[in-house]
């Protein structure tokens, strides 16, 4: 199936779905029929997001919760009594010596707003070495977005599976309930937790109808079911904290659904990159795929952007990104390749994040080069960086300033840049 946002129907039995009513007296074949709300019930209709799922068991069969030591998964607000400006930048993040799930990986990296008024994100790294095998998880906190690296991933949600690969995306909304294998014994990669308004393709204004990612180019699961009857754990994770609670079936026992509100991912050199085609250097706006917009209009509560592979033909233009200060706060990774603003120190695994207003830009040789060069036309390939955008100052969190591979000399890719004024 394609789009998100959009009603889809899907059984992975004949006959597992009612004719037609959402909630029969009975639902067929002996399954319980469970509505999965991600919106208010009352959201305008364009909004709401909802499905019916037709179970095998309730979900609601279940002991008591308890709490689990969360390791290195934090939500927002962060505590940091000392948040700071500093441009910041972090070496690949190393794999575990010894075996660890999706969800025991997680490392969070900083986060804004707060999670109890459902405002802001939080930024995390995964860094699996072992599949989940008998472990679930449900994140009761915001949506994720999965940005793999390094590794294939095979999502296993209640509505069905997703099959995801480095230069893909996957978004997990929230409430809904998975599972991690890894299909290459091991995996990395980046995690946008979202606890504002749900993502959404941005408006396209001026550029019409088509351009930038298509609602057909989104894949949503069909669905399939285990029928597991052993003891096995679901993991939640709410508000900031995790817990636990044992059940004596498989929570992915969905055997039928239809509704808007459901997993999808998104191959992103489906993106249909704009730029310019006679001179200057345009907003990076434009290559937005996803917003998750905020109260105020035009202001993203989080954006995510790509820089894909792409065509440079500006005349007369620097083509790199220009230096600059900005109102959005900006964390950034890479999937593969090289970032064309960056000369070295930026490689794929790592990341960087600049605050709101913090000045930042090309580093002194790309500078060089690209306000010299000779201008020809120009493919940049073999290349993959994101940004995780949002309106609000990220706090990084203590553990990732302590990180034994954060630069302590990011600072001076910017010294040595020279005086040309001669007034």
């Amino acid at each position: 199936m394609s789009g998100f946002g959009n009603q889809h129907v899907t059984e992975a039995a004949d006959g597992a779905l009612p004719d037609g009513r959402n909630s029969p007296q009975r639902a067929p074949q002996g399954l319980y029929a469970e509505q999965i709300s991600g919106t208010a019930f009352t959201a305008p209709r364009h909004d709401n997001r909802r499905t019916w799922v037709y179970r095998i068991r309730p979900s609601a069969k279940h002991g008591r919760y308890w709490p689990v030591d969360a390791g290195h998964l934090l939500a927002s607000p962060i505590d940091n009594p000392e948040p700071e400006p500093n441009r910041l930048r972090w070496d690949p993040f190393e794999l575990p010596a010894t075996p660890k799930t999706f969800v025991e990986s997680l490392f969070t990296i900083g986060g804004t707003g707060d999670v109890r008024a459902q405002d802001g994100v939080a930024i995390h790294m995964y860094l699996a070495t072992r599949s989940m095998d008998r472990e679930y998880f449900v994140n009761s906190d915001g949506e994720l977005l999965l940005v793999p690296q390094q590794g294939r991933l095979c999502v296993r949600t209640e509505l069905g599976v997703l099959e995801i690969t480095p230069g893909e995306i996957a978004v997990l909304p929230r409430g809904i309930r998975f599972k991690v294998d890894l299909v290459d014994g091991a995996a990395r990669g980046y995690v946008l937790e979202n606890y504002g308004q749900l993502f959404r393709l941005p408006e396209l204004g001026p550029i019409g109808a088509n351009g930038l990612a298509n609602h057909r180019d989104f894949l949503t699961p069909v669905a399939a079911f285990e029928d597991r009857d052993e003891d096995v754990v679901l993991y939640q994770k709410y508000l900031g904290r995790l817990w636990a609670a044992d059940y004596d079936h498989s929570p992915l026992d969905v055997v039928g659904w239809h509704g808007n509100y459901a997993p999808y991912k998104y191959d992103l050199s489906k993106f249909m990159v704009i730029g310019t085609i006679s001179f200057d250097h345009p907003d990076p706006s434009i290559y937005t795929v996803l917003t998750s917009p905020s109260e105020r209009p035009g202001t993203a509560n989080a954006d995510f952007v790509i820089f894909p592979p792409r065509w440079l033909v500006g005349e007369n233009t620097f083509r790199p990104p220009w230096f600059h200060r900005n109102v959005m706060s900006e964390f950034m990774g890479l999937v593969r390749g090289v970032y064309d603003a960056k000369a070295e120190g930026f490689v794929p695994g790592g990341a960087s994040l600049h605050s709101c207003f913090t000045s930042h830009g090309p580093d002194r040789e790309t500078y060089d080069v690209a306000s010299s060069t000779e201008l020809q036309p120009h493919k940049v390939v073999d290349t993959l960086a994101f940004m995780f955008e949002t309106r609000l100052p990220i706090v990084p969190t203590a553990q990732a300033m302590a990180a034994a591979n954060l630069q302590t000399g990011y600072d001076d890719v910017w010294n040595g840049i020279e005086r040309h004024f001669r007034g």
